[in-house]
């Protein structure tokens, strides 16, 4: 997998949220740098497990669409003397 990314805009957004947090819940200062450090340790640490949980999600959902495929062309099947 490769490294999780982001644009120089999502990352003073986010850094910004951070910040905020740690300002509005902890009642505590972080500077930018912290705040970048914490979002890579984040990015690097436990953005794979919810990576992971959007890919399983998709997963799902593209596999409920192809049951949902398979019983549509199931459904258009014409009678005749053959069985499966």
């Amino acid at each position: 997998m490769a490294d999780i990314k982001f644009t120089e805009d999502e990352k003073a957004i986010i850094i910004r949220k951070i910040q905020l947090y740690f300002t509005e819940e902890l009642k505590q200062q972080i500077g930018r740098f912290d705040a970048e450090f914490l979002l890579d340790f984040f990015s690097n640490e436990v953005g794979p497990y919810f990576y992971n949980r959007g890919l399983y999600d998709a997963q799902a959902i593209l596999s409920n669409k192809l049951d949902d495929l398979a019983e549509a062309i199931y459904q258009l099947e014409r009678p005749t003397e053959f069985r499966k």
